[in-house]
């Protein structure tokens, strides 16, 4: 595992691009810039499946200790590397697993894009073999941390999209409705948004229900892909 984690930061380094690490700190602005080997995302994602044959051929828990490994570093590339073979190893998901996950959600996650690359996926993968975790994702919405209540919600965004767990979706966006934090608004508006390619009349409904509470930037992701007149509506005064 240790010899995995050594290449995977040697061939992070060598693609390094002074130009991409600056521009990491114009994309990810404060308070909410990482740490950065400064590595194109296509590039990472070569490096990590270049080494998908080896993860595969090791037992779970070696994968989740090298995960463990990359997000400890606090480096944004690495993150997005454990990302990948958390979920490479999806078919031997157990129902435990959920804890190391959380842990991950709640100890390592520091930015949205680690979040949502996490939680789109892994955690999105990991509903549905498990719908009885909904409930923790609720639990997770009335976190003190920020990135657990947007976690929350984004890690619904692929199943809300193709239509599934509507009421808890709806249950989790009542929930941080009235969040302050833009990264939390941001999350359960997109969340909302995804479910709107199914439901688009029940998210109206929602949000003209709660428009008067909720925050004007969750409000907008909620509608953006509505048509017009529904727009209008939506951001009418009352």
């Amino acid at each position: 595992m240790n010899k995995i984690v050594s290449q995977i930061r040697k061939e992070l380094n060598q693609a390094s691009e002074p130009r991409v690490k600056e521009s990491m700190k114009r994309f990810f602005k404060k308070p909410h810039q990482v740490n950065s080997y400064g590595v194109k995302t296509a590039n990472i994602g070569k490096i990590s499946k270049s080494h998908d044959k080896e993860v595969l051929a090791m037992p779970k828990k070696e994968v989740f200790a090298l995960c463990n490994a990359l997000w400890k570093s606090g480096m944004y590339e690495e993150s997005i590397v454990a990302c990948h073979y958390a979920y490479l190893i999806r078919k031997t998901y157990q129902p435990a697993d959920f804890k190391v996950f959380e842990t991950w959600v709640n100890t390592y996650v520091s930015n949205w894009a680690s979040c949502d690359t996490l939680c789109n996926h892994t955690v999105g993968a990991f509903v549905d073999m498990y719908p009885q975790v909904l409930a923790d994702l609720k639990r997770w919405a009335k976190s003190k941390n920020r990135w657990t209540k947007r976690a929350s919600a984004v890690s619904l965004i692929i199943p809300a999209r193709e239509g599934r767990y509507l009421k808890d979706v709806f249950d989790l966006a009542d929930i941080l409705l009235t969040d302050q934090d833009d990264m939390v608004q941001k999350g359960y508006g997109w969340l909302l948004k995804s479910a709107g390619d199914c439901y688009q009349q029940e998210v109206f409904d929602f949000v003209m229900q709660n428009k008067a509470r909720m925050p004007r930037t969750a409000l907008r992701y909620a509608i953006e892909k509505m048509p017009k007149e529904l727009k209008a509506r939506a951001m009418a005064k009352s």
